[in-house]
């Protein structure tokens, strides 16, 4: 796999410019997350929920699985702070490396794994 400091790497990305591909600056390492929760306040569990909904997926009552970026991981972390009340409830960040991904075991109902990003195609 090239590297940025590969030759073939270099004048590919020289040749897409040449030709007029435009690049954002988009983080392209995602990493995947299990984020869980023991909230006792309904109101503040519920906030935390639909906060959740929208950086992954519900796997169990207050479990999560998220597929993120750095910055999106750390805007999760921010939005979610102004939910909680760190003297009365708890959550939790599981970071899962990809390479373990596959020995991840689920058992019973519900969802199965979310699945990792596959290539980006630039």
């Amino acid at each position: 796999m090239p590297n940025a400091q590969s030759p073939f790497l270099s004048c590919l990305l020289l040749y897409l410019c040449q030709v007029g591909v435009k690049f954002i600056d988009v983080p392209l390492l995602m990493l995947f997350y299990v984020v869980v929760y023991d909230i006792p306040c309904d109101k503040r569990r519920k906030a935390v929920s639909d906060l959740l909904e929208g950086y992954g997926r519900r796997v169990q009552y207050s479990v999560f699985e998220c597929v993120l970026t750095g910055p999106k991981y750390e805007e999760l972390q921010k939005r979610l702070r102004k939910r909680v009340k760190l003297e009365e409830d708890s959550v939790r960040f599981y970071v899962v490396p990809k390479h373990m991904l596959g020995q991840v075991d689920t058992w019973g109902v519900g969802p199965p794994l979310t699945p990792p990003p596959s290539s980006v195609v630039l």
